[in-house]
């Protein structure tokens, strides 16, 4: 099954052969978690909706973005099945490329997003594939996590593994939502 994914060239995405320096400065030039967002998601390759901001509040990890998420719930740092309760938790960011095959809270993924560059064949897709990362102040404080999923049917219909460029360019989203200020920005 084709994926409808922005293209790539080599390896899984603009991320992996962008320069680090260029990755940094494309980052830092955003002014609201929107456009931020959408920066990651071209810089993946992946859809919007593929793209989740969540800021830590009195314990909670409440999503800033996909906007359709933002009254579906929180997550208690202290979940045992969430793997973004984790990434705050542990504050080491992960990958996981059969992600559908890990123990974890099904629930958000049941709320349906509204993307325009999602189509009608992607809405039962499931996310297969995650990486996840923790937003850290200068004093190693939690403020919230990233995480950039593949969503498919199936993981070979999800689109290419997350390597460790991948993550790496991860990280450096994380350092630019904490410099920019981005979970504390209105939009």
């Amino acid at each position: 099954m084709q994926s409808n994914r922005n293209p790539v060239q080599g390896g899984s995405g603009a991320a992996a052969v962008a320069p680090k320096a260029a990755v940094q400065h494309v980052l830092t030039h955003c002014k609201t978690t929107s456009e931020f967002c959408s920066t990651l998601a071209k810089l993946f390759g992946v859809r919007l909706s593929e793209v989740a901001v969540m800021r830590l509040e009195n314990g909670l990890l409440k999503f800033v973005l996909p906007e359709e998420l933002k009254t579906a719930g929180a997550i208690p740092v202290s979940s045992s099945s969430a793997i973004a309760a984790r990434t705050a938790s542990t504050k080491k960011a992960e990958v996981f490329n059969n992600f559908s095959k890990v123990q974890h809270a099904r629930v958000f993924e049941a709320v349906k997003l509204i993307c325009p560059e999602d189509s009608e064949k992607h809405e039962h897709s499931q996310i297969q594939k995650l990486m996840s990362a923790p937003v850290l102040d200068g004093q190693r404080k939690v403020l919230g996590v990233i995480q950039i999923c593949r969503k498919g049917f199936d993981v070979g219909s999800a689109g290419p593994d997350f390597t460790a460029s991948d993550m790496e360019q991860l990280g450096m989203a994380a350092t630019a939502v904490t410099e920019l200020g981005i979970l504390t920005l209105d939009n």
